[in-house]
């Protein structure tokens, strides 16, 4: 599993922007910036649609307030879904990316596999990276909702 001081892997994500499919790479989505990104297991589930992306939403501002220059949501899910996702829940301050093939969340060794739910997907977890470089990471337990909230996330900063 990755580890606060690591530089991220090289990566690419998916994003359905309104003007079509975007493929993203670490240089476009981290280099030279200050991100906080949290990764759900899947988009439209209980928790994730409930308390995750909406916990983010909500303190968005006071994220970037921090100097943050981008908030990320990642899920393995295709682009079309992550786009309906951020569209449902009014995440226009929250980048929703795709990795429809979970290659980064397995890059990163925080995936599992959850059978019949869904197969591959990823752990919960937030991480605050600066510049392609892990600088914060909190992976939640299995069955918890602790450590990737906003607010923990918040006080990190």
């Amino acid at each position: 599993m990755i580890s606060q001081g690591q530089v991220l892997p090289a990566i690419s994500l998916t994003q359905l922007a309104d003007d079509g499919m975007q493929t993203l790479t670490n240089d476009d989505l981290f280099a030279g910036k200050k991100v906080v990104l949290f990764a759900v297991p899947g988009a439209f589930t209980p928790t994730c649609s409930n308390a995750h992306l909406p916990e983010f939403i909500t303190l968005a501002d006071k994220i970037k307030a921090k100097g943050v220059d981008a908030i990320y949501c990642v899920s393995v899910n295709d682009a079309f879904v992550m786009k309906a996702w951020g569209e449902a829940h009014n995440a226009e301050h929250i980048q929703m990316l795709a990795d429809g093939d979970a290659s980064f969340t397995k890059a990163l060794g925080l995936d599992k596999d959850t059978a019949g739910f869904g197969g591959v997907r990823s752990t919960r977890y937030a991480m605050i990276v600066d510049d392609q470089t892990v600088t914060g990471l909190f992976v939640e337990q299995d069955k918890e909702f602790v450590v990737s909230r906003a607010e923990a996330v918040l006080e990190k900063l």
